[in-house]
């Protein structure tokens, strides 16, 4: 019954924290409990093929539960901030159509913070566009900065001459609207009024023990056969470490361990240093956020937290 409520007051659950701190776990057990559909937060989990370095649900996990935004992209491909906000949108509807409750899971928080906060109505991309303007920057790519500086001052002065992705996007924007990013984000946002969050944020004090944990992650990967997985990347022929799927933690610097610019032990000191710096920033967008429940998942076991999720359902369905 509270979960029929909470769909019928267009209420979802989110499940936030920094990398290695059991979100999955967590929304694996309360689909033992409630009729549920997860919804990953995650920039690196819409990619094919790259499945052990973004530790991936397993095929058997997602068979159990249904799951969305998980190998809908090609690595060639890019996804912006605002196509999230859109795709979400329309996953929530069909999800509360089904009767399901959507369980929104995972560590981008720039993908929240969307969502949230709202986005400026940005144009979609233009791929005949955006095919010239990466001819362009691998042949001279001090030409697309240039033109930014012409058209988008401001914008140029906040994205750097080597940061190709953000480059062609503003470029992007401007050839297919007519505005510039800047002119754009000066417009009105539209925040997040088609359904709320219930927000639980596993937030885990004992900064050490995390890096541990880290650590302890990063090696099963490795284990798991990541060095091959990044091996069938590149010999695909079509990536290059600009594009932003090989900019994921991880990737970027086994790609450079593969090429033999670094040796093995500065590849995993430089994963694990990427993957370090990556939960900080996390935990950072997480201490922003506003009505969010934390839970320490280092201060509790897995069962406690199942039951503080449960509970907390169980109170916003009472309460409404």
């Amino acid at each position: 019954m509270s979960v029929e409520n909470l769909i019928k007051n267009r209420q979802c659950l989110a499940i936030m924290g920094p990398t290695a701190s059991g979100k999955s776990q967590l929304s694996m057990d309360l689909a033992t409990k409630y009729p549920v559909e997860i919804v990953s937060v995650d920039s690196a989990l819409i990619y094919q093929g790259m499945d052990i370095g973004t530790a991936k649900p397993s095929v058997e996990e997602m068979a159990l539960v249904p799951h969305h935004l998980i190998n809908t992209h090609d690595a060639t491909e890019s996804y912006s901030a605002s196509e999230f906000v859109e795709d979400v949108h329309c996953l929530v509807e069909a999800i509360f159509a089904r009767g399901h409750l959507p369980i929104l899971v995972g560590g981008t928080m720039m993908y929240f913070n969307a969502l949230q906060q709202g986005m400026n109505d940005l144009p979609p991309a233009d791929e005949k566009v955006r095919e010239a303007l990466q001819k362009t920057w691998q042949a001279t790519p001090e030409v697309l900065h240039q033109r930014l500086t012409e058209i988008d001052p401001v914008s140029a002065q906040r994205i750097h001459k080597n940061d190709p992705q953000r480059l062609i996007r503003a470029l992007e924007v401007y050839e297919v609207s007519g505005k510039t990013l800047t002119e754009l984000r000066a417009e009105p946002k539209k925040g997040l009024t088609a359904f709320s969050l219930i927000k639980i944020g596993l937030i885990p004090e004992d900064r050490a023990r995390l890096h541990k944990q880290i650590i302890s992650r990063f090696n099963t990967m490795l284990e798991s056969g990541f060095l091959q997985e990044m091996k069938g990347l590149m010999a695909r022929g079509d990536l290059d470490p600009d594009m932003t799927s090989i900019r994921s933690v991880g990737y970027r610097q086994a790609w450079s361990f593969l090429l033999g610019e670094v040796d093995y032990e500065t590849f995993i000191e430089k994963g694990v240093i990427a993957t370090r710096q990556l939960a900080k920033r996390q935990m950072t967008w997480l201490r922003k956020e506003t009505d969010l429940i934390a839970i320490d998942p280092f201060k509790t076991t897995r069962a406690a937290r199942l039951k503080i999720v449960a509970d907390l359902i169980e109170s916003n369905s009472e309460s409404l």
